[in-house]
């Protein structure tokens, strides 16, 4: 037998080192990713804002003077300008932040929970058990997710819990349908078929194949749905199926602002103008996880 020996000195010491995990990668490609890191650095603002905007406020957001309606951009000891009952305008945006995120990012986790639940589930068992799910999981898709956010927050009434659990309904399905899609790639994968063939039980090989591979797919989808989830929010607040007043909400400071846009068109766009630099903010926050993982093995 041929016998060749190796100086460790003239080898390469990338030959010994350790090639990065796929986490590691991931998180690599995502902090070159110049556009995503600006995007979470929004959201972290944004989040900051939600928890310690009361505190932060400069004015009492409930504060309220008819003396100072609709006052411009730049007014004395008013930033941005007052509302139609001359409460200060960046402090309630700043509180606002608060109950806008809550009701944008809380259905998502709901939906996230319960969707992948039955998705993974589907896309494991298969056959009949997988047919039942997901036929009735595709009746809701029968439905625009506007008009059925609306049906649902009008038949429950009005108010915050009733909203969070219209909009959670809204994501389970399509929630699910990715966690069934990718579950069911996942299943005949060849390390799965050998734990399977090892004498391993489904719940096993489900927590520790299969839950590693598919959350990660399922949580870039979710999080795509945030701003989206917000835009529904806000349309239910608008519409009065959501936050009722005086609480400062985006969507329903738009609603309580129409009114006043032909009069002060500036300060009737700024909640429409946090509610679309929160939503650009999520989804670019998305696709750039989202093309961090979508790593080729």
């Amino acid at each position: 037998m041929l016998h060749i020996a190796v100086d460790p000195g003239k080898v390469p010491a990338s030959v010994f080192e350790r090639s990065p995990g796929y986490w590691q990668t991931v998180g690599r490609r995502f902090m070159g990713d110049k556009v995503a890191i600006g995007a979470a650095v929004v959201v972290l603002f944004l989040l900051i804002l939600a928890v310690f905007g009361p505190w932060l406020a400069p004015v009492d957001p409930y504060a309220s003077s008819m003396m100072k309606r609709l006052k411009p951009i730049g007014f004395e000891g008013h930033p941005l300008g007052t509302d139609e009952l001359g409460r200060d305008m960046l402090s309630r945006l700043m509180v606002g932040a608060r109950l806008s995120l809550f009701m944008g990012i809380t259905p998502v986790i709901l939906a996230f929970l319960v969707g992948s639940l039955i998705g993974i589930t589907a896309g494991y068992a298969g056959g009949a058990l997988n047919t039942v799910m997901m036929r009735t999981i595709d009746v809701f898709y029968a439905f625009p997710s506007v008009l059925l956010a609306i049906a649902l927050s009008g038949a429950l009434r009005a108010g915050i819990t009733n909203s969070l659990i219209s909009l959670t309904i809204v994501f389970i399905p399509p929630i699910a349908r990715v966690a069934e899609s990718v579950t069911t790639q996942i299943r005949g994968r060849d390390f799965v078929d050998a734990a399977r063939a090892s004498g391993a039980n489904a719940f096993t090989i489900v927590r520790v194949h299969v839950l590693g591979n598919v959350l990660g797919p399922i949580f870039v989808y979710a999080t795509s749905l945030i701003a989206v989830a917000m835009i529904l929010a806000s349309g239910l607040s608008f519409l009065g199926l959501g936050v009722k007043p005086p609480e400062p909400e985006w969507g329903l400071m738009l609603n309580t602002l129409r009114t006043a846009i032909y009069v002060q068109p500036w300060i009737a766009a700024l909640p429409g103008l946090m509610i679309f630099i929160t939503s650009i903010a999520f989804n670019l926050l998305a696709d750039g996880l989202r093309s961090a993982m979508e790593i080729k093995q």
